[in-house]
């Protein structure tokens, strides 16, 4: 890729955030808050200004890449952004370090629900809000967006598109890739303004309702509040996170087809069945192991079912100390955290659609070992899967496992049990942020040497772009002509 080209595109790119920036900077101007008003419109407004060079040049020459320099776009768009949404919380006077800065950035847009903030509540209200919206931009991702407002960069973006979420079987649901963007944030903006309104209905203030919207639909899991929705203390508000927060996990393809009418499409889809099934089936268990713990069935319903959307979606809100339940419920958790959610969703994690793979393809070579002149194949969706995806997946989750063993070998480097190494491992490459151990409810990643949050921060950017986006990018295949 022309290093030109790359620069150019990269400010395109940056420049639809810093777009989006001016929102919290005009709710900063009109509550009064004037540091964060700086704070957040000077990075914003210098980025918009070079921008606009690139925008106006683009008539003149069109923006045109090979396939293979989508992934070092994204790639490089994600860190940028990053830095760049973490200028708000390093000039806000707060005394946030650069890296606690930028580590909270990259939670943001990697829609991971950590922090290194002890005390969100006192965090200026703009600031909160620019928070969440980080979460919201990251969630669908800055590439779809930009796609589906300015279609800048022509046959290169399903390249981009891909390259920023490579799931195990992308497709596109319109015949030009900027209308599926459209569509897809269509639904996503629609969904999160329901939930807005039904926050607000339920006792919210309204940029609490907005906020939570935001991180909700996102599987972001950050709140306005130190202790999250469990603050509200309101069966409502947390059904209501329960509900939205599995359909956030859902692959947003399968909302397309029902608005088309396509019904039988989205009860056929094999992924979203198992992915629902997953969770009736650990909701119950959990649920059942905790009546002894609570005393009835209500309370262990209602903590039961929020905590097993909350981690199967890699949300990673708490509504309670989940880390004092009974042994055979974190389990349960545990396990879900390695699950995820489904593809094309703003859930993180190895995802459903991987596991089934998988598990058909168990069944097909146990069934070879009892006929080894069968031909056998996975069947997805009621129909025929093809044999490439099967390779894909079986080399992303051994790829996943290895990225776990080096960030656990990280974190217990600098001192960590092996137990919460391997938690937060979990929690960082798969997205949730919160996890057992030492970043347990109640815990945050503050107490972490500053070298740690640095790698973390690109784990999380790695896992956000399903791992083989980054980790291309350090073969010696591709950089060679």
């Amino acid at each position: 890729m022309k290093p030109l080209v790359l620069l150019r595109t990269l400010i395109l790119l940056l420049g639809m955030v810093a777009a989006i920036m001016l929102i919290p900077l005009i709710f900063a101007l009109v509550t009064g808050e004037g540091r964060m008003a700086a704070a957040i419109g000077i990075p914003a407004l210098s980025i918009i200004a070079a921008a606009l060079p690139a925008l106006l040049s683009h008539r003149k020459a069109p923006l045109r890449f090979r396939p293979r320099d989508g992934f070092l776009l994204v790639f490089l768009t994600w860190v940028y952004m990053s830095l760049l949404g973490s200028l708000p919380y390093y000039f806000s006077g707060l005394g946030i370090s650069f890296t606690d800065a930028f580590f909270e950035s990259a939670c943001g847009f990697a829609t991971t629900g950590a922090t290194t903030i002890t005390d969100v509540e006192s965090l200026p209200r703009s600031l909160l809000l620019w928070r969440s919206m980080s979460h919201w931009i990251g969630g669908m991702g800055i590439v779809l967006l930009t796609v589906a407002l300015m279609p800048l960069l022509g046959v290169g973006s399903f390249q981009l598109v891909k390259a920023e979420e490579p799931g195990a079987d992308k497709e596109r649901l319109t015949p030009r890739i900027k209308n599926t963007a459209k569509v897809l944030w269509l639904i996503y903006c629609v969904l999160t303004i329901v939930l807005a309104i039904l926050f607000r209905l339920g006792g919210m203030d309204t940029l609490d309702a907005i906020c939570h919207s935001f991180t909700t639909m996102a599987s972001g899991g950050v709140s306005t509040k130190n202790t999250g929705v469990a603050w509200y203390n309101s069966t409502f508000i947390d059904t209501l996170s329960i509900i939205f927060m599995l359909l956030s996990g859902l692959n947003f393809n399968l909302y397309y087809r029902i608005t088309r009418g396509r019904f039988r499409d989205a009860l056929n889809n094999t992924e979203g069945r198992v992915y629902l099934g997953i969770f009736i089936i650990a909701a119950a268990a959990v649920t059942i192991s905790l009546v002894p713990f609570y005393g009835s069935v209500g309370p262990a319903l209602r903590y039961g079912a929020f905590q097993t959307a909350s981690i199967l979606s890699t949300t990673g809100a708490a509504i309670t100390d989940y880390t004092a339940w009974p042994a055979v419920t974190q389990v349960i958790l545990f396990c879900l955290m390695l699950c995820g959610g489904c593809s094309s969703s703003t859930a993180g994690g190895i995802k459903v659609i991987r596991h089934v793979v998988l598990w058909k393809q168990t069944g097909n070579e146990l069934r070879r070992i009892l006929y080894p002149q069968g031909v056998f194949s996975i069947h997805l969706n009621k129909k025929v899967g093809r044999k490439d995806v099967v390779y894909g997946v079986a080399g992303f989750v051994f790829l996943y496992a290895a990225i776990l063993a080096v960030t656990a070998l990280a974190g217990a480097a600098s001192g960590m049990d092996i137990f919460s190494a391997f938690s937060t491992a979990v929690a960082v490459v798969g997205n949730l942020g919160t996890g057992f151990g030492s970043i347990g409810p109640g815990h945050n990643h503050s107490g972490f040497p500053d070298y740690l949050k640095w790698f973390y921060s690109f784990a999380m950017i790695a896992g956000r772009l399903e791992l083989w986006t980054v980790l291309v990018l350090f073969t010696p295949e591709y950089w060679r002509r």
